[in-house]
């Protein structure tokens, strides 16, 4: 059956960072935004906003925070009061808040490897030392966490924890086990935990996203939690995401921390980000199986048809973490691919330790797209080889 997600949409010309960045022969394959129009009711809402005419200074929508607090409560089973909430425009904004309201220059911060790149700024931003760790893969690539070397990592004066949960980008939906043997370490060495859930709403069957707060009440007492509808409903380019704050204290810090920077969300966004709530699970309900069934043919398809590359298949985000270290790929496999079949992947190198021989790959896309992608990358390996 014919998807209204296999409409094939140009965005070359449209200011689109994703595809401005390379040539018109390129097929951007990178940064995590899918090329997929937004739900129908997010623009009607915000052609309606635009039809207004007016755009002065806004405050958020007096429903959104009941709306969200709904939404927590159905999906997770996550209590939360309308108080708790912090918005703000971006998740990137929210981790690097919480390195400045938790910590103070001279101490640290946790982050596990390889991992979402501008998570490395923070502790510059805020002047902390960072510990870090690499998560642990098995021999199909699958990632875990090493709570003994998690254990030795954390130092004296380790104040924060910076998690991704859906992990970016190893595609691992951490399991309540692994997040509760992970927070009730934090609580034991007296470390803050920020948790970055941007892709909480994006797993796919058999795997379900737990927020780390919503484990015990005292873990989420010395929990900041990070989400937002962009990455769900692909509104990145509007900025709105929002934190989640159970405790009064944290919360009264955290905001403090934005020291006279007034963290602004533009009338459109807030427009956007209610009607995703309210009304886009419709459309939520369709994306979820067209991007488990691209991640499967793309699984199918590196497993066959990419010596030398190898994946797990991911739990949750659209995002393809290939393993290229077999193929010995002259040029290191981001520039391999980019030169050579004309396809943009992420670097693995930037998401730290563990990243190097590693390329990620956005499959947010239509089938066509994603097929043209990988048959480019057959063939630039397949004259590699010959």
């Amino acid at each position: 059956m014919t998807s209204v997600f296999d409409s094939v949409i140009e965005r070359r010309g449209t200011d689109s960072a994703k595809w401005a960045s390379y040539g018109q022969d390129v097929l951007a394959m990178w940064v995590a935004d899918m090329d997929f129009a937004a739900p129908p009711a997010v623009i009607e809402a915000l052609q309606s906003r635009v039809a207004h005419g007016v755009f002065g200074y806004g405050v958020e929508p007096p429903t959104l925070r009941e709306v969200i607090v709904a939404r927590l409560a159905a999906r997770y089973g996550w209590r939360v009061a309308p108080e708790d909430l912090v918005f703000m425009p971006g998740v990137v904004v929210g981790f690097n808040l919480a390195g400045q309201a938790v910590a103070q220059p001279g101490e640290s911060m946790l982050l596990q490897t390889p991992v979402y790149y501008p998570m490395f700024r923070t502790p510059g931003y805020a002047g902390l030392a960072l510990d870090q760790m690499t998560l642990t893969p098995d021999a199909e690539g699958h990632y875990g966490v090493d709570l003994d070397l998690m254990a030795r990592t954390i130092t004296e004066r380790t104040r924060l924890f910076l998690l991704c949960n859906p992990h970016n980008p190893v595609g691992r939906a951490f399991t309540r086990a692994e997040l509760t043997a992970m927070a009730d370490l934090c609580l034991r060495r007296d470390v803050v935990i920020c948790s970055d859930e941007i892709h909480c709403e994006l797993t796919y069957e058999g795997h379900e996203h737990t927020p780390i707060a919503a484990l015990d009440p005292e873990i989420a007492q010395r929990t900041i939690t990070l989400m937002a509808p962009s990455k769900t409903f692909n509104i990145a380019g509007l900025h709105f995401s929002f934190a989640v704050i159970q405790n009064p204290d944290l919360r009264r810090a955290y905001v403090g921390a934005f020291r006279g920077i007034v963290p602004s969300v533009s009338v459109l966004a807030y427009v956007a980000a209610l009607a995703a709530y309210e009304e886009g699970d419709p459309w939520l309900a369709e994306l979820l199986p067209y991007l488990q069934a691209n991640r499967d043919h793309l699984c199918e398809f590196v497993a066959a048809e990419l010596p030398g590359v190898r994946m797990a298949c991911p739990e949750a985000t659209y995002l393809a973490w290939l393993d290229c270290r077999e193929a010995a790929l002259p040029e290191g496999p981001h520039r391999f691919f980019l030169e050579r079949a004309g396809v943009a992947l992420n670097d693995g190198a930037p998401f730290g330790p563990g990243g190097e021989g590693f390329v990620r790959l956005n499959y947010g896309c239509s089938r066509q797209r994603l097929d043209e992608a990988l048959g480019r990358m057959r063939a630039a390996l397949g004259a590699h080889l010959a």
